[in-house]
């Protein structure tokens, strides 16, 4: 069964607040925790972390005067391989990556896990490789060369 109805539909973002939700609730359930010293400040490390990856990724775009709207990747108007993008070519989405690992250590829930795999599945199949197609038909070589040189995630 295809699935292609999905792709470029959820906003990243939205996806992020709902898997949030949702690990919130799972909780209630008083599955397995686990927990270590400073399990907070580490949670909180993480997600910090992926905030500022998250900025270091839409500032990058302004700068290069392109759309960061992730359901409209064909309003790109250029390819940006320079600073973050030199890492990564997703690092919005590997910086909610960490937003929601963070989320995770903090809530302390072994279930939760899941939900970071979930993420990474859904972002690769129904949001970044459409991207990559799309920008694959507008930029050609040039896109090719990028991908070759940086990896999808880190």
């Amino acid at each position: 069964m295809k699935l292609t109805w999905l792709e470029l539909k959820l906003p990243p973002v939205l996806l992020v607040i709902i898997l949030m939700v949702v690990m919130t609730l799972v909780k209630t359930l008083d599955l397995s925790l686990f927990e270590f010293a400073r399990q907070t400040e580490v949670g909180g490390i993480l997600a910090g972390f992926g905030l500022v990856v998250i900025a270091a990724g839409v500032m990058q775009f302004d700068q290069a005067k392109t759309t960061v709207n992730p359901v409209k990747p064909n309003e790109t108007s250029r390819v940006v391989s320079t600073g973050i993008y030199s890492i990564t070519r997703n690092p919005m989405y590997l910086g909610m990556l960490f937003v929601l690992t963070g989320w995770c250590v903090y809530l302390g829930i072994i279930a939760n896990l899941a939900f970071l795999v979930i993420f990474v599945l859904y972002m690769v199949q129904f949001q970044i490789k459409p991207e990559e197609k799309i920008l694959r038909q507008m930029f050609g070589e040039e896109y090719d060369e990028y991908v070759t040189r940086v990896r999808r995630w880190i």
